[in-house]
């Protein structure tokens, strides 16, 4: 039987008018990668805020491992296991990579340097880049330096605001394996993702949203199959 570490129950959210999010509902497993797809503008971004803390819904709950926890915030959130690695602005370029994973793990009171070395394990791109500057990286290395800061604090829920965006081909397989490692040990991936194909290939659950709300859920090689869905979604122009 499925059991939700997080559930996200009728919110609505925007930026002070009129909501984008309206009444969205989502569960997200442990050990899953639960996908939320639709068109550019539905809320996906806007939705993430919300779950993580960023912004503060108008309406609703989010609920991480049973708790209401709607009106904390994103760094409380992190500390209880829920962690939010957006799609811009996720490292800090001017800092080094090791410092970038300390500030990943600031909260930790002991074992930094244990969970940076098991992030170099991961990521073995970073093992040899731990004292180069972020912004040094490669687009696909600072993807993985993003995650990889948001694994530092052990999180139960993993939220990934398009991971692979902007990225070769490459690149994007071995982000994918990383995420696909990271949900083996457990880990509840959340992620909005441009790739609807690839997404849907991997996904345990789906979510596919319109117009600010929910159109249809179910597991994710199913809504690949749907035509509703393929007809609207897949394709270069997916987003």
């Amino acid at each position: 039987m499925r059991e939700a570490v997080l559930a996200v129950e009728e919110l609505s959210v925007g930026y002070g008018g009129a909501p984008i999010v309206r009444n969205v509902t989502l569960e997200a497993t442990k050990g899953e990668i639960t996908v939320i797809i639709g068109p550019n503008g539905c809320g996906k971004s806007t939705l993430m805020k919300a779950i993580s803390g960023v912004l503060r819904p108008s309406h609703g709950r989010v609920l991480f491992q049973g708790k209401n926890v709607t009106a904390e915030s994103t760094e409380r959130l992190m500390r209880k296991g829920l962690c939010y690695v957006p799609q811009v602005a996720n490292i800090f370029p001017s800092l080094t990579v090791r410092e970038n994973l300390e500030m990943g793990g600031y909260s930790l009171r002991t074992g930094l340097r244990e969970k940076i070395d098991q992030m170099c394990d991961i990521f073995p791109d970073l093992k040899s880049s731990l004292r180069r500057k972020a912004r040094t990286l490669s687009g696909g290395q600072q993807h993985m330096l993003a995650v990889a800061r948001g694994l530092m604090v052990d999180p139960v829920v993993l939220l990934l605001d398009e991971p692979t965006a902007g990225l070769a081909p490459k690149a994007e397989d071995v982000i994918w394996e990383r995420i696909l490692a990271i949900v083996e040990s457990g880990v509840a991936v959340v992620l909005v993702e441009q790739n609807v194909r690839r997404a849907l290939t991997r996904a345990h659950w789906g979510y596919v949203l319109a117009a600010g709300g929910n159109v249809v859920d179910g597991p994710g090689r199913e809504l690949l199959a749907d035509p509703r869905i393929t007809s609207l979604y897949v394709g270069e122009a997916a987003t």
